[in-house]
């Protein structure tokens, strides 16, 4: 075996209660069981309402722009939009002008649905105990860490770089 596959023993794993994407990672579940209750209710999982919320910011989006923004591949999410379609809160149609896209568009239920979701953010406020302040200054950062990864390894850009 070369020294490459041998671990280091002078240099152990950092424990996982250290580890900054450990953290990342395991708040984004608590976020996201936070969420449960108020997305079972309306019927989503918690990436179904992001493709909402990309919609009902801009209705109308090739699946191309919507993978785009949650950094995703198109192949990913095409699952997710047909269970979107088959809950009749999207659909989907060819481009006339580019075949090879999808348009993706809110149906009435799907715009409709806008105005019952609007208390996600209220949730992650009472759970997290925050202040909408500091919360704010939290996202600030974590999206700047996301985005400097990324220019360091490249494959996406945020939506709000553009």
């Amino acid at each position: 075996m070369s020294d490459v596959n041998k671990p280091d023993v002078n240099n152990p794993p950092v424990p996982l209660e250290e580890q900054l994407c450990f953290a990342i990672y395991s708040a984004g579940i608590a976020i996201q069981r936070a969420y449960k209750p108020l997305l079972d209710a309306l019927g989503l999982t918690y990436p179904q309402y992001l493709v909402l919320n990309i919609l009902w910011r801009e209705d109308g989006q090739t699946v191309g722009s919507i993978a785009q923004q949650l950094a995703l591949e198109s192949s990913t999410l095409t699952p997710l939009l047909k269970r979107l379609e088959a809950a009749e809160l999207i659909h989907r149609t060819r481009n006339p002008t580019n075949e090879r896209q999808v348009i993706v568009s809110l149906t009435a239920e799907g715009t409709a649905l806008r105005s019952r979701a609007g208390c996600l953010g209220d949730t992650l406020l009472h759970a997290s105990g925050q202040s909408p302040a500091a919360l704010a200054r939290l996202n600030r950062e974590i999206a700047q860490l996301r985005d400097s990864v990324y220019a360091h390894i490249g494959g996406w850009t945020s939506p709000d770089a553009h």
